[in-house]
């Protein structure tokens, strides 16, 4: 039986496809585990099961540049243009552990950068709103998400720290970039029971990251462990 040149030529690009994938997919529970030595190191036990099957689940390289792609699965930020940065994954992993979500949950989260953190938390709740200041990293976001299947994910171009009223109340706030203290508007948008996670601290100085929780009687704040972030802007770009 005689196979064609474009049935030959269409055969080694799937091969070549599924090695790539598979090759991926490696990398990928190699980062986990990194992951989850640095939780067991840093925090003191382990990633829940269902942030450990998100961070399995999402595509890493799918958000960082094509020349980059190499060091997607590095447990380490790597920068995405517009002197911004992909958070290192076990930072991602651990914010996302300190929210607290669940199967209905809806967060709000604050710089959107390459939309790997909101793939993360579309994968363990039911609904994403996540606003970005820089209007081409917002546009990119949006199509690379609806381009990998994450429909509860809604990208917004705008000032993430006067939070989304209009979709407010939130089971979770995630800011992704450090500010000298926590803006107002955003705990106003907090449900009583709910977190709010961020970096807080001066670019030049050590940052901290918090949880603030609202209780009935207010809010309450810890502190969980030093970070370094980029600093969070209100120049609408």
């Amino acid at each position: 039986m005689m196979i064609s040149k474009a049935s030959a030529l269409l055969v080694l690009m799937m091969l070549i496809y599924d090695s790539r994938a598979e090759d991926w997919q490696s990398q990928r529970m190699g980062m986990v585990e990194e992951v989850q030595a640095d939780m067991r190191a840093f925090i003191g036990h382990p990633l829940s099961e269902q942030i450990e099957k998100a961070l399995r689940q999402v595509e890493r390289h799918e958000f960082v540049p094509v020349h980059l792609q190499r060091s997607a699965y590095e447990n380490r930020p790597l920068p995405i243009g517009s002197d911004q940065t992909i958070s290192q994954p076990f930072i991602v992993a651990l914010m996302t552990e300190l929210l607290s979500l669940g199967p209905s949950s809806r967060v709000l989260e604050v710089g959107t950068g390459s939309g790997y953190q909101s793939a993360v938390l579309a994968e363990i709740c039911e609904q994403v709103y996540s606003i970005e200041i820089i209007g081409s990293l917002a546009s990119e976001a949006s199509q690379r998400l609806l381009k990998l299947g994450y429909i509860n994910v809604s990208v917004r171009h705008g000032d993430g720290t006067q939070g989304w009223p209009q979709k407010a109340p939130f089971d979770g706030i995630i800011v992704t970039a450090a500010g000298l203290d926590i803006p107002q508007e955003l705990l106003n948008q907090l449900k009583p029971g709910g977190s709010l996670v961020m970096p807080v601290g001066s670019v030049s100085s050590v940052q901290q990251l918090k949880v603030i929780k609202r209780n009935a009687g207010g809010f309450s704040e810890r502190d969980v462990l030093p970070v370094r972030f980029v600093p969070i802007t209100h120049d609408v770009r």
